[in-house]
This record gives C-alpha cells, sequence and structure tokens, in this order.
C-alpha cells in the first residue's frame, strides 16, 4: 500500500476541530440562554396554576386585576382610597385598613381598596409593564368600582412607582396623595450625581450589584437574582439582615400574621412580580418626579410624602432632596423610623387622617 494513503488514512479530516468548537460555542450559548430566560408564569386559573378566590375586574387590555376591600361600604363612604402594596406583598398586606382606628374610619367615612400589582396574588403578569401603565391600571380599577371622578392614593415602598406615576398621568383622578418610604430611582436625572452615587453605595454590595442589573441588562434580573454562586437582591432573597433594627422589630411582631397568606404573594412566578419591580422602579423613566407641577394650586387637596430617617432601604438623603425640589409636597420625616415606620401604633392614623383632611388637622 502506498505510504502516503497511509497517513492519509490516519489523518483526522481537518474540518473537525472546527466543527467541534462551534458545536461546543453553540451549546454554551443555547445553556447559556435558558438559564437567563425566566420560566413561564403560573397563571391564576389556568390547569396548572393557582385557584381563584379573590375578587378581580377585567382591564381593556384582558388582564385581570384582583382587589379587596376595607372600611366602610363603597357607597356609603365620603373618601375613598386606593392603596398601592409594595415589594413581596400583595392586597392583603395593606396594613393601612386594619390598623385604622373604627373611629377614625367611621367617623370619616374612609372606603379603601388594595389590589394585587400585575403578577402578584391573582392578578394576571403585565410583561409590558412600566409606570404608566400602572397609573392607568388604578384609574381602570377606580372606574369599574365606581369610586367617582376623584379618589385619593396611598403608595407604600416600591408602590411609589404607581403613586409618582398617578402623578403624572392621571392627575385630573386625584382628590390627594401620599408616597410612605417610596422606593427612588438612582437615575432620576435630576438627583446631583454625587449625592446620588453616595446613596446608592450605602446599600450593601449584593443590593448594588442587583440594582445595577436591573437598570443596565434588565433581561438577566432573572438569572442574576436565582443563581447560586453569589448573593442576589435582599429582597428577593428575603434577607433581613438590610433592616434597621426597629424594622426588625416590626417584622418579628407580623411575622405568625403574614405567614397566613405569605405563599399566595409569589405564587406566579418571582419573575413577573419582585424582578419585574426591579426592572421598572429601576429603569430609565419617562418623566423625572422632581419635574412634576403642583397639582393642587388652590390647596383644594395635597401631596404627602412620609419617610424615616433610619431607613435602610430607602435613603432619606434623596427623599429630602425630592422634597426640596417640590416644596408644595408635604414633607413628613420620622426620627428613627425605618422602612416599615407606617405599622408604629399610630401612624397609620396620622398619615390617613393628614392626607383626608388636607393636611389642616395634624400638622408636623
Amino acid at each position: 500500500m502506498p505510504t502516503g494513503s497511509t497517513d492519509s488514512a490516519r489523518s483526522p479530516p481537518s474540518g473537525v476541530p472546527k466543527k467541534l468548537v462551534l458545536v461546543f460555542f453553540v451549546c454554551i450559548a443555547a445553556s447559556t440562554y435558558k438559564a437567563i430566560q425566566p420560566p413561564p408564569p403560573k397563571l391564576c386559573g389556568s390547569p396548572n396554576g393557582p385557584s381563584i378566590t379573590a375578587p378581580r375586574i377585567k382591564l381593556r387590555d384582558g388582564r385581570h386585576l384582583a382587589y379587596k376591600e376595607h372600611g366602610v361600604p363603597r357607597d356609603e363612604a365620603t373618601h375613598k382610597i386606593v392603596f398601592v402594596h409594595g415589594s413581596d406583598s400583595c392586597r392583603h398586606d395593606n396594613a393601612f385598613a386594619p390598623l385604622l382606628s373604627p373611629d377614625l374610619k367611621d367617623g370619616l367615612g374612609v372606603y379603601m381598596v388594595s389590589f394585587d400589582r400585575p403578577g402578584y396574588g391573582e392578578s394576571d403578569p403585565n410583561p409590558n409593564r412600566t409606570p404608566k401603565s400602572l397609573a392607568l391600571d388604578i384609574e381602570e380599577l377606580a372606574d369599574q368600582l365606581s369610586l367617582g371622578t376623584k379618589f385619593y392614593v396611598i403608595g407604600y415602598s416600591m408602590g411609589g412607582q404607581a403613586t409618582w406615576a398617578c402623578l403624572k398621568y392621571i392627575p385630573q383622578r386625584l382628590a390627594g396623595v401620599t408616597l410612605v418610604a417610596p422606593v427612588v430611582n438612582y437615575w432620576w436625572k435630576n438627583f446631583p450625581s454625587d449625592m446620588s452615587k453616595e446613596a446608592y453605595y450605602q446599600q450593601a454590595r449584593n443590593d448594588q450589584w442587583a440594582v445595577r442589573v436591573a437598570h443596565y441588562a434588565p433581561w438577566l434580573i432573572h438569572w442574576w437574582n436565582s443563581q447560586k454562586w453569589f448573593l442576589g437582591s435582599s429582597v428577593v432573597t428575603r434577607n433581613l439582615g438590610m433592616l434597621s433594627k426597629s424594622d426588625k422589630e416590626i417584622m418579628m411582631k407580623l411575622g405568625a400574621a403574614r405567614r397566613q397568606h405569605e405563599a399566595q404573594i409569589r405564587q406566579q412566578g418571582t419573575h413577573e412580580t419582585l424582578n419585574r419591580d426591579m426592572i421598572v422602579g429601576f429603569g430609565t423613566w419617562e418623566f423625572d418626579p422632581m419635574e412634576l407641577e403642583n397639582l393642587f394650586p388652590n390647596n383644594e387637596g395635597s401631596v404627602h410624602l412620609w419617610q424615616g430617617d433610619d431607613d435602610a432601604l430607602v435613603p432619606v438623603t434623596l427623599q429630602r432632596y425630592i422634597a426640596k425640589k417640590l416644596p408644595w409636597i408635604h414633607y413628613h420625616e420620622i426620627p428613627g423610623g425605618g422602612h416599615m415606620f407606617p405599622l408604629a401604633p399610630g401612624m397609620v392614623n396620622n398619615i390617613v387622617k393628614t392626607l383626608l383632611t388636607n393636611g389642616e388637622v395634624l400638622k408636623d
């Protein structure tokens, strides 16, 4: 047999190594793509999804919004309030309703409705969620429940993204607004860069990274908060270490009551709840709240911002700056208050009464 043919038979085809490299990178790419893709939500009422137990309205885009009513009967109420819950919460977490004293509730004729924000509890997810879409959801909820031409809005923590949006997109529907420890977006353009940078670095290192990913690479946030190599968002992992001492004390007292409905909060999936909160809350907004104009120039209503000065989640320095830029907002700072200061004795009465009486009864 000729020597040349023996060498040829023993030599592998020259194209095999390139094909192997290509296959390797294709497999890596496919594996990476699968890892960063969030699982589909488990829709309430679907064959394998959670049951529907709450009353719901059907929105114009076909989604459903679950809600819960509190206080005096709707058709007997003098003051009607829409409450917007924060992250890792749901319609049941409207502590304002049960903590409101009966004398105040009945005396002022207070009706309150809380609802599951999209993806939470029993409300359908909205993959296109924005601050504006949240405000329009609130308006449609108010219309379908016949709350009247004007109503009040109270937004807590991450519920602030919807509450700021109400001030921007549906101001004509608002009788008054209260923001309670609203989460701040470090990328709002009117913050001085040195101030927002300083506040940003006050967060734990894992939260700095999680917020940064939500802003710059939102398509990666599911993987970031679900991988096991390093810590993701403290809120997503329910790491209580980032809370202030006063908050931890409140959490210990509320723990048993919270567990009764805790499983409902993320039952449709973490991505359309907490991850989506981060994408919307820390993304690029169409507007900067610090550019809003006075909603009530004739004092026919009022806007309030309440903040604890020992809040480990929302920097008090940025809230003070917002209040300075918007002097028509009534700013209330609670000494020693953490992120959960509204749950302290008497605080809910103060917050609600100050809103409904246009700040005339209770003043700082």
